[in-house]
């Protein structure tokens, strides 16, 4: 396999600097392979990284790995290490250093992760991988909707429903800036010691602070702003649910392009996403939830199952996907799936989270693995 150092043809292809884009060579399909460099950013994390109290053990093995990061480790070496929890991220990063180095890809180690159904690896590690390819996949796109829209794929979101809108931020965040009121160490001492912390404030990407966003995402991957993914929903909910779009600059058509890159770059399908403002289709053949509660909601719906009203509000959006005629699609469901359109789901759950799982794109699709160009 021959592997180039990545070249980014957009400035936005130098974000996310945590999950080791920039580090990442290329192959033919431009997928990611992994160099020396990415693996030195992975044993710079804070699951790996040294601290005062690491003992001498750890300190030489994390020293000889960033001058070898593919070097062998005996079990030995790990058993040294004084700190149980450090032995632990030590064996785990060196399992998936391992697998991804024999499947030569990121894009390969990840679906044959869920394709085994035996992941050892903590959600963590997963995520990361993901991001990494899905900024691959978006490394030629300025448009920042987009690249605030793929950070659903890999980190968890806070949904709030406020005059009308549905925002979605980086829980993560959100979670410390309320705890904090955006100051930081500062602010958590003054609540802890009773002192009023002010609200932090958080805003909604718009073209007035699109530049600001894709310059605060290539220095740190956590930041405040909020994808707006309004949709209007009506109270008829079956195989008509109504949803009308209210904003034109919502964050579902950005989600709707990153899914299709994503499909494009990772599995080698060339398909059409849209938002839906209304579905009515009597012959729906086959869904797919994006997360695990649109999953059980669209199950509950195609089954003719009541659906109660507070779980009809988690629904953020249906879309549309539509495969090429000459999709590889199973052959026990090809006849009555050829040509139709498959509907995803995104919803919260009762807590107003949203984590999606695009490993559900991989595992879910009427597609032939075996029919698919290999990641």
């Amino acid at each position: 396999m021959t592997s180039a150092p990545a070249s980014p043809t957009s400035s936005a292809a130098l974000l996310w600097p945590g999950c080791g884009l920039s580090a990442l060579g290329r192959d033919a399909r431009g997928h990611c392979v992994p160099t020396p460099d990415y693996w030195r950013v992975w044993l710079q994390r804070p699951e790996l990284a040294l601290v005062e109290e690491s003992c001498v053990a750890e300190q030489g093995l994390h020293e000889a790995l960033l001058l070898d990061p593919l070097r062998s480790v005996l079990p030995g070496q790990i058993q040294a290490l004084r700190d149980p929890d450090v032995r632990d991220n030590y064996r785990l990063f060196l399992a998936l250093r391992d697998a991804v180095q024999g499947a030569g890809t990121l894009e390969a180690a990840w679906c044959s992760f869920f394709r085994s159904g035996a992941i050892q690896l903590p959600p963590l590690f997963l995520d990361l991988l993901v991001q990494a390819i899905a900024g691959r996949a978006l490394e030629t796109v300025d448009d920042a909707w987009q690249w605030r829209a793929a950070e659903l794929l890999f980190r968890r979101q806070r949904v709030r429903v406020q005059d009308g809108r549905v925002l979605l931020g980086d829980a993560d965040t959100l979670d410390r800036l309320n705890e904090t009121g955006g100051l930081g160490s500062i602010g958590s001492l003054l609540r802890q010691a009773g002192a009023s912390v002010p609200q932090a404030q958080v805003r909604v990407l718009d073209d007035g602070n699109a530049a600001a966003y894709l310059a605060s995402r290539a220095v740190n991957d956590h930041h405040p702003f909020v994808l707006d993914a309004t949709h209007e929903v009506q109270q008829h909910l079956s195989h008509g649910l109504t949803l009308t779009m209210t904003r034109s600059q919502s964050g579902l058509k950005a989600l709707a392009r990153v899914l299709e890159r994503w499909l494009s770059h990772v599995h080698g399908l060339t398909a059409t996403v849209t938002p839906e403002a209304r579905v009515d289709d009597p012959a729906w053949r086959w869904h797919l939830g994006l997360d695990a509660e649109s999953t059980a909601l669209l199950n509950d719906l195609y089954e003719g199952r009541p659906v109660d009203e507070a779980r009809q509000q988690r629904l953020i959006s249906l879309f549309r996907l539509q495969l090429p005629a000459d999709a590889p699609l199973r052959e026990d469901l090809a006849e009555g799936l050829r040509g139709r359109p498959i509907y995803l789901g995104l919803a919260m759950n009762a807590d107003g989270l949203l984590k999606l799982k695009p490993q559900n794109l991989l595992l879910n699709l009427p597609i032939d693995p075996d029919r698919l160009v290999p990641a």
